[in-house]
């Protein structure tokens, strides 16, 4: 592939997987806690924490960008903290490329581990619980497995998402070569210049296979486990 494509090229691609892939597993842990705290919590204020999730998907990406840049930003309240207190920079770096890319996945990766933890038959876990199992164990052991199709799911669209991201990614960390460049903006950049056809069409197919495979090994892993747990 090396031979295929330019160097430019080859470095967007990369970093590409690099950001989705910090994105995709970043999230994991917030995000099942949060669809955790959806699916089962009655608490005040469940509608604003709903509707907050879910906020960056219908706010211009730009926008989701920019309150990033106010709010990340090396002169925004949680950046300069970051910096002060741990030395960690997100604007115009990739990991900041990671944090948008997160945001704007996040949405989705709640909403398919929360769909599958409220189709958890709750006779299960009541049976568990009968047995001598705490809530955790019954969480980590009977709950967690049977989900694990939905928390697979969850997690390839979030890593889709994240390949596919521009909008709040170029307003927050700018369009940098090898360090904030992924696939998207590296796309616009060639459409920009005269003679960069051959290099957008190269990198947008690249874009497409990428995102087919996601989708194809995230059916193919959920049915694998779906199956597993059926024997089970």
């Amino acid at each position: 592939m090396s031979d295929w494509l330019s160097p430019e090229e080859w470095t967007a691609v990369r970093l590409s997987l690099i950001v989705s892939t910090t994105a995709m597993l970043a999230s994991l842990p917030l995000g099942l806690g949060v669809a955790l705290l959806l699916a089962r919590g009655r608490f005040w204020g469940k509608s604003l924490l709903d509707a907050i999730v879910h906020m960056p998907l219908i706010l211009p990406p730009v926008v989701t960008g920019y309150l990033l840049l106010l709010g990340f930003g090396r002169r925004g309240p949680i950046g300069e903290f970051l910096y002060d207190w741990f030395g960690i920079v997100f604007s115009f770096r990739w990991t900041g490329a990671a944090l948008a890319c997160a945001v704007m996945g996040f949405p989705l990766m709640v909403r398919a581990i929360r769909l599958s933890i409220e189709a958890v038959d709750r006779k299960l876990e009541a049976a568990a619980g009968t047995l001598g199992a705490n809530p955790l164990w019954v969480f980590l052991v009977v709950t967690l497995p049977l989900c694990l199709p939905g928390i697979i799911a969850g997690m390839i669209l979030c890593f889709a998402k994240a390949m596919g991201e521009f909008g709040a990614t170029i307003t927050f960390v700018s369009n940098i070569p090898g360090e904030t460049q992924t696939l998207p903006t590296a796309i616009y950049t060639f459409t920009q210049v005269p003679g960069g056809d051959a290099g957008a069409l190269r990198l947008t197919l690249i874009s497409i296979a990428i995102s087919v495979a996601a989708l194809v090994l995230s059916e193919l892993m959920a049915r694998m486990v779906g199956r597993r747990i059926a024997v089970e």
